[in-house]
């Protein structure tokens, strides 16, 4: 699933609107502007209390009860917390029910309970999946490929205190590129594979194909959000000057047959950052020949 991959991140930078071809002056300047804010933005949801700067740990649930705690003798051995949490029992249908120790300090989505249902990050609703805080850290379940697991979070982790900052290449109002959209009718389906070993099908409502010193390329999105495309890509910078696996991309919905791929906004999965993330790879139709110069670097800090 990539839609708790990137959504966090779509919704607190944005994506791109589409603008006159041209630039002069004063479009280059706005431009400019425009990307500098969204560094900023970058920067804050990345590093916020619960970003993806947190991760401490991505735990695979086992059928029956999973002993949880940061003590030695439980199932499964978080790196922060009390030593006995509590027990997570996943049932042959696939339902997750928490009974915590009456020592733990826990809450259940804020609450002070004994015993709760969980819902996984694939059957929540809007309120999102069940939360469960204990101190500085947390974790909610998420479902993979047919598999649970706890993703645990603590905003005092090292990842985050000891944080070494976003490179870019410079702004580019160049690689700010109008290019044609070519819509399919009906949707054309993408496989894309993770840092998991899986491959997730996808639906992609059309092509970006765009020019750049005289050769032509093309790219192809997948549309999770209602009024987003979302671009997971690589090129000859990859595994060199930027993150070798891929790069993600947001850009507003076509308008007039054009949308506009602004690579000055490229930047580096969770996985770039953490091992404990689970972050889709550039398909085929999407690793370009082409070294764009532009966006996100790789992390000089990286795992």
């Amino acid at each position: 699933m990539l839609r708790t991959a990137v959504i966090a991140l779509a919704l607190s930078v944005g994506v791109v609107t589409v603008h006159a071809q041209t630039t002069s002056a004063a479009d280059a300047a706005q431009i400019s502007q425009q990307v500098q804010q969204w560094q900023q933005q970058r920067l804050a949801s990345l590093t916020a209390p619960n970003g993806w700067l947190t991760l401490i740990g991505l735990e695979w649930l086992k059928e029956g009860a999973n002993r949880i705690g940061s003590a030695a003798g439980n199932d499964i051995v978080l790196k922060a917390g009390p030593a006995h949490l509590g027990v997570v029992t996943l049932a042959k249908n696939g339902s997750l029910h928490l009974v915590l120790d009456a020592h733990s300090g826990a809450t259940v989505d804020g609450k002070a309970v004994h015993e709760a249902t969980l819902v996984d990050d694939a059957h929540a609703g809007e309120s999102g999946p069940t939360l469960v805080s204990f101190g500085s850290a947390s974790f909610i379940v998420i479902s993979r490929d047919g598999r649970l697991a706890l993703r645990v979070k603590d905003s005092d982790a090292e990842t985050r205190a000891h944080f070494a900052g976003l490179d870019y290449y410079p702004i580019d109002p160049t690689w700010r590129i109008v290019a044609d959209w070519v819509p399919f009718d009906p949707p054309h389906e993408l496989e894309i594979g993770s840092v998991l070993g899986t491959i997730n099908k996808e639906k992609v409502p059309g092509k970006a194909v765009f020019h750049r010193d005289g050769h032509t390329y093309e790219l192809m999105p997948i549309q999770e959000e209602p009024d987003s495309l979302f671009f997971v890509i690589a090129d000859r910078t990859s595994g060199r000057e930027t993150y070798g696996a891929a790069r993600f991309m947001y850009a507003d919905l076509p308008k007039d047959g054009k949308v506009v791929l602004d690579f000055n906004r490229a930047y580096n999965p969770p996985c770039a950052f953490t091992p404990y993330a689970t972050c889709p790879l550039a398909p085929p139709e999407n690793r370009l020949d082409l070294a764009i110069t532009a966006g996100e670097k790789k992390y000089r800090g990286g795992h």
